[in-house]
């Protein structure tokens, strides 16, 4: 009988082998690396952002999601900090493939693209942003250029801005402000 237990064992190495269930590591660029889906990500829709990447819409409740607070800085320059939910931002140098929640932000200004962030934070400089109020808008992307969309609108989150000159204004400049007591009658004073 033990001769029956050799020959299925080899025959379920065939199976596993032929299936490619064996487990055995591989170096083939099609495999999912860890924590990777398998299956496609959402579905792509014919509707597009403004530089014509398409949508890729995914169901609310496991979508990625954003949100932005724009804080002057000291120096006239801007922190942009992010908030995500679901979301991981990709190091360089990652795969053109979506995965389900994982890619970058990108930072517009006014709706023109400033930059692609792998990260949470940026400094948006002052010379960037002329006086006046402003729209800071983070949109994030799968890592094949399509923008994460949920119920056909993409996950993002915008902040608006105000920036006054550097300088000082006609009414906080000393020279023209007037000495109450100069101008004053001598009994008010």
């Amino acid at each position: 009988m033990s001769w029956t237990r050799g020959v299925l064992a080899v025959l379920a190495v065939c199976v596993l082998l032929l299936t490619g269930s064996a487990g055995c590591g591989s170096d083939d660029v099609g495999e999912p690396e860890a924590g990777d889906s398998v299956t496609p990500v959402g579905k792509l829709l014919d509707a597009t952002d403004e530089e014509g990447r398409r949508y890729r819409e995914v169901d609310a409740e496991h979508a990625p999601d954003v949100g932005i607070e724009v804080q002057p800085e000291a120096d006239d320059s801007w922190d942009v900090r992010l908030t995500v939910r679901d979301f991981r931002f990709s190091p360089d140098g990652t795969q053109a493939k979506a995965v389900a929640g994982r890619g970058v932000a990108h930072l517009f200004l006014d709706g023109d693209l400033l930059t692609r962030l792998r990260g949470p934070r940026y400094r948006l400089p002052a010379d960037l942003v002329p006086r006046g109020t402003h729209q800071v808008t983070v949109r994030l992307y799968a890592d094949d250029d399509t923008v994460w969309a949920v119920d056909g609108e993409p996950v993002e989150s915008t902040a608006d801005i105000t920036a006054s000159d550097t300088g000082p204004t006609g009414a906080t400049r000393p020279e023209q402000i007037e000495d109450p007591t100069a101008t004053a009658p001598a009994a008010d004073r």
